[in-house]
């Protein structure tokens, strides 16, 4: 993925692994759209970049759980044909009790992680497919494999953001325009303070750095990887969760009811 004055947009591009997204774009020449809440921090961000780069970078504040928000970000999208990759960063999580938050609470992380997701996709899918070109890179998680007592919320929406990527990627299969799903482990960013879990209470040693991660997805993608896993070291693991998945959804077609069912 090299640029010849493209431009790249970015979500939750303010710090963390939107941030480093930014720099390793800049680097490799994209001009650069940068989406997040903090409007200091983006032009912060966007000044260095700039000297560093001679890139020219446009920030636009944007809290993505607004309607509003979303949709002057999907304008953004639609309008701008220099834009040829997206990266749908911007999440949140809150690592707890089901129970223990509000109606509220959870309906925006539900926006967030999954229905401004899911419209920027379509913004720039619509411009993509006319174009024959372009990628999109969805961040997600391993999460998205497994759920646990204090995720079942956040599981939730990275499942849904793995999945929808999945089928995604074979309805483009045949053309020019190209997804990845990024799943991180635990890495090191602000969203643990906004999920109420210290990274220190984790495993010594299980905390990825943020830009060890991003260059991690970076050169997945650069190997055609549709599903990057950057901390996972035994490729064959993954190799068997597919065959399992897949011989799982072959032999549940069956159009009968389990042995075990019958009474």
């Amino acid at each position: 993925m090299t640029a010849s004055r493209s431009a790249a947009l970015i979500t939750g591009a303010s710090s963390g692994i939107g941030a480093v997204y930014a720099d390793r774009l800049a680097a490799r020449g994209y001009d650069l759209f940068l989406i997040a809440r903090r409007e200091a921090r983006l032009h912060e961000l966007a000044t260095r970049l700039q000297a560093a780069y001679n890139i020219k970078v446009t920030t636009l504040r944007a809290d993505l759980t607004q309607e509003a928000d979303i949709r002057a970000v999907e304008a953004v999208l639609s309008d701008t044909p220099a834009i040829s990759v997206l990266v749908n960063n911007a999440g949140t999580a809150q690592i707890g009790s089901f129970l223990s938050h509000s109606a509220q609470a959870h309906q925006d992380i539900i926006t967030l992680n999954i229905t401004a997701l899911t419209r920027l996709t379509l913004a720039a899918l619509a411009r993509f497919k006319a174009q024959d070109r372009g990628a999109i890179i969805n961040i997600a998680s391993v999460l998205a494999l497994h759920a646990s007592d204090t995720s079942a919320l956040y599981s939730g929406t990275k499942g849904y953001v793995f999945n929808f990527t999945r089928g995604l990627q074979a309805e483009f299969a045949d053309t020019g325009v190209r997804l990845q799903a990024v799943l991180p482990a635990a890495t090191a960013t602000e969203i643990w303070e906004l999920s109420g879990v210290s990274p220190e209470n984790l495993p010594a040693g299980s905390v990825m750095k943020t830009e060890d991660l991003v260059d991690a997805a970076l050169a997945g993608f650069d190997a055609g990887e549709a599903i990057t896993i950057p901390p996972l070291h035994d490729e064959a693991l993954w190799q068997r969760y597919e065959e399992a998945r897949l011989a799982i959804y072959a032999a549940a077609r069956t159009g009968t009811p389990a042995p075990r069912y019958l009474r």
